[in-house]
Order: C-alpha cells, then sequence, then structure tokens
C-alpha cells in the first residue's frame, strides 16, 4: 500500500498522543533494533494517522536496506545464546511478557483504537486474545519433545531431536496489530529462535510497544526486533537475506505469493496466513436466533476486516426470509462510530481504498441484481465510514461473493439442497474458514468433512484461540499458528543415528 514519505519530523505533538496514556512511554515513534531504540539513518519516516479522524497520531522511521541488515545480523549474533537457554528459562521470560502485557492492557487497547479504529471493547478482546498467545507458548517452549525411534538394528539407537530453525522474520497486517505479532513472535521465541518483526506501516505503534514491554520483561537485546518501513522494500530484504531461515506472514493472497518467490533464492521454511472468502452456511433445522447472533459476530467484527470473516452468506430456501427478517433487525442495532466513544460497535473502515473497494462491490452487486435491505452506502459520519449492509438476492457469481469484501457488508444467496451449497462454498481458490448452522449431528460431520478450508465453526461465528491451530488451504496459504502445532512451525527435525 502507498504512502507519503515525510523527508523530516512530522509536525505533530507528541505530547497530546501519548498524555491519552497513563504510561506516555508506550508510545514508542522509533524502531526497536538490537535492544535500542533507533531512527532511520537518513531521517526519513513515515507518517501514521487514526483512520476514525484521519489526524496524523505520530510517525515511524522508514528504515532502509543498512538498517534492516543490521536487524538481521543482530538476531544472529543473539540467537546462539538465545536457544541454549533451557525451554523453562525461555518460558519464564515470556511469562514475564505476558505481565507487562497484562498490567498495560487499558493503554494497548487505547493506541489499537487510535491506530486501527476498531472499538476499545474489541480493542481490549484483542489485547487478552494476544496476551493468550505470549501464555500459551510460554507453556509449550518446555514441551518441544523429539522421539526414540524403534531401532532396525541391534548395533544401532535411532532418535529425533527438535532444534529451533534460526533467525526468524515476520511480516504482520494491519486489522489485528497486537494479536499477529505474538501469534507470531512468542512460538518463535518459545522454540528458541530469534526474530525481526515488520508490522503493517497503516498500524506500527502496537508492535513498537509490545516491544517496550519486552524490553522491560527482560527479554536479552536482538532476540525481539521490530523493524518499520516500506513493506514491499523491507519484505523483500528479509525474503532474500540468506541469514534469515523463517518467514510468517499474514496478509493478502497476492503479496504471500510474491513474497513465496522472493523466498525462493534462499530456500526458507514459510508459513502463510493468507486471504480468506468464507462460506456461512444456515440450513434450514438451524436455530436462526443463533445463526444470526453468530453472523454479526463473524462478519461484523472489526467493520468486517477479518481474514475469517463471513463472506458469502448461503441460507436454505425455507428459513431465509425469517432469518433475513432477524439478521436486518440486529445490524440496525449496530452503532458506527469512533471506537473511543461508549457504545460504539462499528469503527472505520482502515483507510479510503478499503472504502473505495467495500462501495465498489455494493454497488456491483446492486447493479447486477441484489437488493440492499440495510444500509448500502457511506455513512453520515463520512471519513472511512461505511453503513453495516445487507444484501440479498445475491447470486454466487457477483464480484461481492468471488472477492474478499473486508468490510462491514453481508451478502445473502438463496440455496435448495445440501449438495449445492457444498458446490458454491467449495468454489472458491480460498479456504481458510467455515460457518455451518445446523441442529442434524449427521449433517454438519458431512459439510464439515466436506468443506475444503483449514477451520470450521460449528453452531458458532467465534473460532480463535491460542489452543486451536490457525489457517488455511488452497489459496488462504500454509502452516498453523497456536495450538501445539504453532511451535513446531519454528522447528526443525535432526535424525541422529548412534552406533553403539
Amino acid at each position: 500500500m502507498s504512502h507519503e514519505i515525510a523527508t523530516d519530523r512530522v509536525d505533530v505533538d507528541r505530547s497530546d498522543v501519548a498524555a491519552h496514556f497513563s504510561d506516555p512511554d508506550l508510545f514508542r515513534e522509533q524502531s526497536y533494533l538490537d535492544g535500542l531504540w533507533r531512527d532511520a539513518d537518513d531521517g526519513r519516516r513515515i507518517p501514521v494517522a487514526n483512520p476514525a479522524d484521519r489526524r496524523e497520531l505520530g510517525s515511524v522511521p522508514d528504515l532502509g536496506a543498512s538498517e534492516v541488515g543490521e536487524a538481521v545480523v543482530a538476531a544472529e549474533k543473539a540467537l546462539p545464546a538465545w536457544r541454549a537457554l533451557t525451554g523453562a528459562a525461555r518460558g519464564a521470560l515470556l511469562h514475564r511478557w505476558r505481565d507487562e502485557i497484562a498490567r498495560h492492557a487499558d493503554d494497548l487497547a487505547l493506541l489499537l483504537t487510535l491506530e486501527n479504529g476498531k472499538p476499545l471493547a474489541e480493542a481490549r478482546a484483542e489485547i487478552s486474545y494476544a496476551l493468550s498467545f505470549v501464555d500459551w507458548f510460554g507453556e509449550e517452549a518446555r514441551r518441544t519433545y523429539g522421539e526414540v525411534i524403534p531401532q532396525t538394528r541391534a548395533d544401532q539407537r535411532l532418535m529425533a531431536l527438535r532444534q529451533p530453525v534460526g533467525v526468524c522474520a515476520a511480516i504482520t497486517a494491519w486489522n489485528f496489530p497486537s494479536a499477529l505479532v505474538t501469534r507470531k513472535a512468542a512460538p518463535a521465541l518459545a522454540a528458541g529462535c530469534s526474530m525481526v518483526l515488520k508490522p503493517s506501516e497503516l498500524t506500527p505503534f502496537s508492535a513498537l510497544a509490545l516491544a517496550e514491554l519486552a524490553e522491560r520483561a527482560g527479554l536479552p537485546g536482538g532476540v525481539f526486533n521490530v523493524v518499520t518501513g516500506d513493506a514491499v522494500r523491507i519484505g523483500q530484504q528479509l525474503c532474500e537475506h540468506s541469514i534469515v531461515r523463517k518467514l510468517s506472514f499474514t496478509g493478502s493472497t497476492a503479496v504471500g505469493q510474491q513474497l513465496m518467490r522472493q523466498c525462493a533464492s534462499t530456500t526458507k521454511r514459510l508459513s502463510l496466513e493468507l486471504g480468506g472468502n468464507a462460506p456461512f452456511i444456515v440450513f434450514d433445522d438451524a436455530d436462526l436466533d443463533r445463526a444470526a447472533e453468530g453472523l454479526v459476530a463473524a462478519k461484523f467484527r472489526n467493520s468486517g476486516q477479518t481474514c475469517i470473516c463471513a463472506n458469502r452468506i448461503f441460507v436454505h430456501d425455507i428459513v431465509h426470509d425469517r432469518f433475513a427478517d432477524k439478521l436486518a433487525t440486529m445490524i440496525k442495532a449496530l452503532r458506527v462510530g469512533d471506537g473511543r466513544a461508549a457504545g460504539t460497535t462499528q469503527g472505520p473502515l482502515i483507510s479510503e481504498a478499503a472504502l473505495s473497494k467495500v462501495e465498489r462491490l455494493v454497488d456491483d452487486a446492486v447493479r447486477a441484481g441484489a437488493k440492499v435491505r440495510v444500509g448500502g452506502g457511506k455513512h453520515a459520519l463520512g471519513g472511512y465510514f461505511y453503513e453495516p449492509t445487507l444484501l440479498v438476492d445475491v447470486k454466487p457469481s457477483m464480484e461481492i461473493l468471488t472477492e474478499e469484501i473486508f468490510g462491514p457488508v453481508a451478502a445473502m444467496v438463496r440455496f435448495r439442497s445440501d449438495e449445492e451449497v457444498l458446490n458454491w462454498a467449495n468454489a472458491s481458490s480460498k479456504g481458510l474458514a467455515a460457518y455451518v448452522f445446523s441442529r442434524d449431528l449427521s449433517r454438519v460431520w458431512r459439510t464439515a468433512e466436506a468443506l475444503e478450508c483449514g477451520m470450521v465453526g460449528v453452531n458458532t461465528g467465534i473460532i480463535s484461540n491460542e489452543a486451536a491451530p490457525f489457517g488455511g488451504v488452497k489459496d488462504s496459504g500454509f502452516g498453523r499458528e497456536g495450538s501445539k502445532h504453532g511451535i513446531n512451525e519454528f522447528l526443525e527435525i535432526k535424525y541422529v543415528c548412534v552406533g553403539l
């Protein structure tokens, strides 16, 4: 995404922003390299704005190749001592980081709302979610088990060890600027890897605040580095750097595919959590109240800006109209506004480009025959706000169902048979998440097993947690985050054969 580069320090009164926090030092405007807070060598900076009012919050360094290279070398230097620690020792440091996050949760939530726009209630939930990964992998650090393999010869003993991959890079998206950081950094650090993390230019302050708290928790310099700047330039450097042995990325499918190509020259390990196009299926035997609540949770959280957001809503013809009525009532009750305002449930979209995309998809659907039940246009607040919207009479071939919406728009399609809806659900090249609402246990199992995706929510719209493996199939990427599988993404298996 393009942005304006400021060659001199942006004229923003930092004290005005920092004054919002009980701990002003959490508002960091420098990158974190080798345990030091740094500006770009040439002084270039990137401004960061609040999407709710488009006012500038501050700026961060626009690092060049030299500084990013220094961060990678620092991570390499810190690696031997870090991986030599016992898992219990690394876990103890992660738990101290968890405690720092918990202690400063209110400040972190406010900072997240200021740079991302999501309501404070959602921001607080994200901080709790972010904290859960640090807690979980603090425990998993001591459970990186190897195995003893039954020997095939009497004079040999066989075993497999799990060892840290090495220096890792992570690139995170703007929609969950705290949780995506800990979901990648916590398992890497627990495994004994060091990391260079690149947050989105749109929401860098949350990552920098987490680095500040990691430093306070006692993480050694160089173990966790946060670099800010141009995504294309830094991403390419991290991909092509021979010292970096693993890349974890969350973002669009197109960018993920480009990063794969750039990593080929150094044969890196990859974890890619890419775009989604989640089907949400409401069968004729579903509890419609529960399904409507689940849809609002899955569709309108973060104003529809989530990768596992319900994107294609398939409702059985028999219950379609009743479900639409229930959903319309719930959507009308959503409150749009600045995330800091009491009662706000829907914040702004992240940018002008995001707003334009939602407008284009809705207008295209209406021109093709879809009908607007609720909303359907820019909100009266102006800026990047868009009305929570319900479209009916949508057809599976419409662009709004073939492209990820990433906005507060529910697009409903009628279906008449299990076979028909499964064919439509699996017609997408994406395969991240899906949702199924039914009270028929046999139908639930058949559908869950037939859906081509990495995660299925049954009679619930909230599926993410630290204990579950998060990830997709097809063009939604590969690798898993969270759960016991998440730490394995940062471990290599070494086979040892001992002759007696």
